[in-house]
């Protein structure tokens, strides 16, 4: 993910929104093996107490200051709810660590994908991997691919839209050449009005120049719960298109990188990860499918 995050006033409106709202993980989108930086699947072969990390026997890991929902609940990713946060503590057993022995530390986002040295091992924020940052750090194997999901006020015709046929009479806007583009004409079966950004897409909202706007999950909710007074996520669109694919960022030659990738690789392919996704990015949420 690109954008700001959000202030810590957007974030628990991020996760009053998110309670009421609903989001997901398109039927799944746990993100394929390819784009991570390493990773060749199968259960990691390494153990905690083999591995170089910061503080000796602890698994270091990062995220943002607030983390919100659904990515983390409560602004408490020790607390093992949210996606996020179940993820890594996946990920920790599969390296041989316990829950008692995963260290939690804040930091901004932007820092995170600057070159040098880091007070943590790996770092949770959803990370877009983009060919400029692998320069500057390594990624893991993604453990998701972003989902296309539908934003709207509440109160909206849009709001109650759970079907492909009820959203296509509305009027739909998009950011120009985004991946919600071609998703949105593709299962709309029609071309939405398209804006030169997603911002300008977000101030038609706020017109009622449109019904609703499509972009990717992370960013349907940092609009719901930051940019809108009253936003929600209605519903998600059931293929992912080829969205952004989000993976733990290290520092850049660490001798993590493939231990991680292997492990969520193994998550992958034992299903534990989808299980995961299925939960916290659908069920937890409540986000319908569009059918």
């Amino acid at each position: 993910m690109t954008r700001p995050r959000p202030t810590r006033r957007a974030a628990l409106a991020a996760v009053g929104a998110a309670a009421l709202l609903v989001l997901t993980a398109c039927s799944g989108t746990s993100a394929p093996a390819a784009g991570g930086t390493a990773g060749s699947g199968g259960s990691a072969a390494a153990s905690g107490a083999s591995l170089q990390t910061v503080t000796p026997g602890k698994l270091t890991v990062a995220t943002g200051q607030p983390a919100y929902s659904p990515w983390v609940e409560d602004d408490d990713p020790s607390s093992g709810k949210g996606f996020e946060s179940a993820v890594t503590y996946a990920v920790a057993e599969q390296l041989g660590y316990a829950k008692s022995d995963v260290v939690w530390v804040r930091s901004t986002f932007d820092s995170a994908i600057t070159p040098g040295a880091k007070p943590w091992d790996m770092n949770i924020q959803q990370f877009s991997v983009t060919p400029e940052r692998k320069q500057a750090v390594d990624f893991s194997s993604p453990y998701y691919t972003t989902a296309q999901a539908v934003v709207t006020k509440q109160g909206s015709k849009a709001a109650s839209a759970t079907t492909l046929a009820a959203l296509k009479p509305l009027r739909v806007g998009v950011g120009a050449a985004t991946t919600s583009l071609t998703v949105a004409t593709d299962q709309l079966g029609k071309q939405p009005q398209v804006f030169n950004s997603v911002d300008d897409a977000v101030q038609a909202l706020k017109n009622d120049q449109i019904d609703a706007l499509v972009t990717d999950l992370p960013g349907a909710f940092y609009i719901a719960g930051a940019q809108l007074d009253d936003g929600v996520v209605s519903a998600q669109f059931a293929s992912s298109g080829g969205g952004d694919q989000l993976a733990y960022v290290l520092p850049k030659g660490s001798p993590l990188t493939q231990p991680v990738s292997d492990a969520v690789d193994a998550l992958r392919s034992s299903g534990e990860l989808q299980t995961i996704t299925d939960r916290w990015l659908s069920s937890e949420v409540d986000v319908p499918v569009l059918t």
